[in-house]
């Protein structure tokens, strides 16, 4: 099979295009043919290898070279062969599912609890857009952030990866929804569902009145102590992402957050989809909201498998609205 391997770290071209042999599924695994994924921030972290103090942490990166060699975190295709011990799905299934890596190749071997069958009514390439950013949103509000219906949430970067599901799941848990976006994504996160839009380029920011019951920061471009005035007594601060930095950024802002919150009876949180106890449930999850028209993938743009790399660097960009996403033939 042909897949896009990472031997060292670096920018995108150092993703190389090249004949590998198919995986084999273990026990408890299926082997899935690739018809599409999706970039992440994530997967860019690992391309690069930063932040650099995550290579010396347990489970991470990896110290001189990547602990993953095809990267891709996000995939939806059908089901090929099973594993010893298979029977929660069959050949043919069209699934998704949230993995390690693999996704940037044209076969991957997936455990099977981190599959879920594909959303009622979504293509591939749509499905391959959640696994990653609607994890990370259903946890970051559900779970880190508490959410509550009647509460009040502001949603920091409201048109990125997570941003777009963040905003649907927010207003379907019943919520009350403000999101930040910039002027020329008004329009898109009005789509969404969004209740108030403080538009960041004209807009005080993020307001003077302490109103929010939780806040879910995806950009990291204001300062955590200009969020914690804007909450309540009570509130809590859900890091996702920032600003990437080479050695510490965007690592360290959920710790200047819990240092801050530390004697105060606000509370800093962090949305992590990487080590979500039950990804397979927060993917079924997922599927109760999209099959009952609450939730829905934005893709900005769609690129061709030969043109990975390029998908990368866009994404890479951070000015990115929505999902990029990549048909695999």
């Amino acid at each position: 099979m042909k897949a896009f391997v990472l031997r060292s770290y670096g920018p995108p071209d150092v993703l190389e295009l090249r004949d590998v042999a198919d995986p084999v599924p273990g026990p408890g695994e299926v082997l899935v043919r690739v018809r599409a994924t999706s970039v992440n921030p994530y997967d860019w972290h690992l391309m690069r290898g930063e932040p650099r103090i995550a290579r010396l942490m347990p489970g991470g990166l990896g110290l001189r070279r990547p602990a993953v060699d095809i990267l891709g975190c996000d995939m939806a295709g059908d089901v090929e062969e099973l594993g010893p011990g298979v029977t929660d799905f069959a050949v043919g299934d069209n699934v998704y599912g949230l993995l390690v890596g693999g996704g940037f190749g044209e076969r991957v071997a997936v455990p099977v609890d981190r599959l879920a069958p594909l959303p009622e009514g979504l293509s591939h390439e749509e499905a391959a857009a959640i696994p990653m950013a609607g994890v990370t949103a259903l946890d970051g509000l559900r779970n880190a952030g508490r959410l509550q219906s009647g509460q009040t949430v502001l949603i920091n970067g409201a048109t990125g990866g997570v941003g777009i599901f963040a905003v649907q799941l927010a207003k379907a848990m019943g919520a009350h929804v403000v999101a930040v976006c910039g002027t020329h994504n008004v329009d898109l996160v009005r789509s969404l569902g969004a209740d108030e839009i403080i538009d960041y380029r004209r807009d005080e920011y993020p307001g003077r009145v302490r109103r929010y019951d939780v806040v879910l920061d995806n950009a990291g471009a204001r300062p955590v102590s200009a969020h914690l005035r804007a909450m309540t007594p009570d509130g809590i601060f859900v890091a996702v992402g920032g600003p990437p930095g080479r050695w510490l950024s965007p690592a360290d802002r959920v710790v200047k957050a819990q240092l801050r919150t530390r004697f105060a009876t606000q509370r800093a949180a962090l949305a992590d989809a990487v080590n979500y106890p039950d990804k397979r449930a927060a993917l079924l999850d997922l599927n109760g909201y999209v099959e009952a028209g609450r939730l829905r993938p934005v893709i900005h743009r769609c690129y061709t498998f030969d043109d990975l790399p390029a998908a990368v660097t866009y994404q890479e960009t951070g000015r990115v609205p929505a999902k990029v996403v990549v048909t695999v033939p």
